[in-house]
């Protein structure tokens, strides 16, 4: 599949393919440093729940993780005596860390936190820990085992048990559902506080991720969706915590701002997710057949569904234009329309072609295919003229589709082998490439037996 890739940086590295993290550390002689899993709380003037949220967590992972683990206290600016607290908690645990950032933004110091980490594996969790903590382990090992790319706690999930009041699971319910429509999100829940990332993920998709405050979550979901990345959902117990201090309004808005500035660069190719594309081997459908090109499958799909509305928008636009044209002129200007738009849905959508560049290029060979598709239409309404002299509207309508039927196919062919041919350089990797993850954490001198 061709894709037009932003220049630049190691992120445009492809991710390694995903496998499971190795198991050596149970065989270490001491304890191993290198924790699996790094657990960030970001707080903001937590100083009464910050300490017993910390100890019972600490509690559950001694009692149930069966990996190394890490609890990393992330302050945001907090003016209280928050500091204080992690700083002790802390001095009295190997196993929780502090971090002290001088800006406020759950995003923010997710960003910074996770960038700086050693993990392979980071989550995060609201300092209230009203998600049941036994969801912990599910979140997390499809992660270890390399099944997924990101996991997230669902509220909305049919086996999820809930209490809130209506007014927040209006709220909830009203911005999934405005997910859904505006950006095409599949995910149900994207603002619970209860999420995972494999690092390696999340090296490549966080420089993407604009957003520093509550948008950061739906930000970071959304761009590993669009790019394929595989994203886990867990049913969770989730109970309300009333004395919660988000501003609903502000957030409200916050996040509806957020949903307009992603999707006009959706909209536009303005982000490279390209970059995340993961190597040959890791994601079957794009496996060799003996046979069966590459993606052949999924771009007859793509083509015939952007087929089908072009073909009815162009029918809509000939009847338009005959009102007040001829046959002939009426069926040049709805193809040249219909041509036009029909290029840029099968460039984005088809064949995965994303960002501006060589987008006129695509053009103007689309309108090449368009003129031979325009030869054969008018080529048929030529012949029914001469056959018949006068036909009815009705049996133009007829030609133009069995016509159209043959255009299809010759243009299918044409897009694939000549306006987004697959490039030799963007082959991926061998399947049996192993992940970076066990390589680094098998030979890092920490970890040696």
């Amino acid at each position: 599949m061709q894709t037009d890739s932003a220049s630049g940086g190691a992120c445009s590295v492809p991710l390694p393919a995903r496998a499971h993290l190795p198991a050596g550390w149970r065989d270490a002689p001491v304890p191993v440093p290198v924790p699996v899993l790094d657990i960030v709380i970001p707080v903001y003037n937590e100083e009464k729940d910050l300490e017993p949220c910390v100890r019972r967590l600490h509690e559950h992972l001694v009692r149930t993780f069966p990996y190394p683990f890490r609890i990393t206290v992330a302050d945001n600016a907090s003016t209280d005596r928050t500091p204080e607290v992690a700083a002790r908690l802390a001095a009295s645990s190997e196993e929780v860390r502090y971090t002290r950032l001088e800006q406020k933004g759950r995003g923010r110091a997710l960003r910074a936190v996770w960038s700086a980490s050693d993990a392979p594996v980071l989550a995060y969790m609201d300092v209230d820990l009203s998600t049941d903590l036994n969801a912990l382990l599910p979140l997390v090992a499809p992660l270890i085992s390399g099944h997924s790319d990101l996991a997230i706690g669902s509220r909305l999930a049919r086996s999820s048990r809930v209490v809130r009041g209506p007014k927040r699971e209006f709220i909830s319910r009203t911005y999934n559902l405005i997910l859904r429509g505006s950006l095409q999100a599949r995910f149900s829940d994207a603002q619970c506080g209860f999420k995972a990332i494999r690092s390696d993920v999340a090296g490549v998709l966080l420089p993407l991720v604009e957003d520093t405050g509550w948008f950061f979550d739906t930000e970071m979901l959304v761009l590993a969706e669009r790019a394929g990345l595989r994203i886990h959902e867990v049913p969770v117990d989730w109970v309300d915590d009333p004395d919660s201090t988000v501003h609903l309004v502000r957030t409200a808005t916050d996040d509806l701002k957020g949903v307009w500035r992603v999707g006009k660069a959706l909209a536009v190719g303005a982000l490279p997710l390209d970059r995340l594309a993961r190597p040959f081997g890791d994601d079957p459908r794009d496996r060799q057949l003996a046979g069966v090109p590459r993606g052949l499958a999924r771009q007859l799909v793509g083509f015939c569904v952007v087929g089908a509305l072009s073909t009815l928008f162009y029918l809509l636009l000939y009847s338009g234009f005959r009102t007040f044209s001829g046959s002939q002129v009426a069926n040049a200007l709805a193809l040249l329309v219909s041509a036009v738009a029909n290029t840029a849905a099968n460039r984005r959508l088809t064949f995965g072609v994303r960002g501006r560049d060589r987008a006129m290029r695509h053009q103007a060979q689309g309108l090449v295919v368009f003129a031979i598709g325009l030869v054969l239409t008018s080529g048929s309404l030529a012949a029914l003229d001469a056959a018949s002299g006068n036909a009815s509207h009705g049996t133009e309508l007829a030609v133009l589709i069995a016509a159209n039927l043959a255009a299809t196919v010759l243009r299918f062919l044409l897009l694939r082998a000549w306006v987004f041919p697959e490039r030799r350089s963007d082959a991926m990797p061998p399947p049996d490439a192993s992940s970076s993850y066990e390589t680094d954490y098998a030979h890092d001198p920490r970890n040696a037996r």
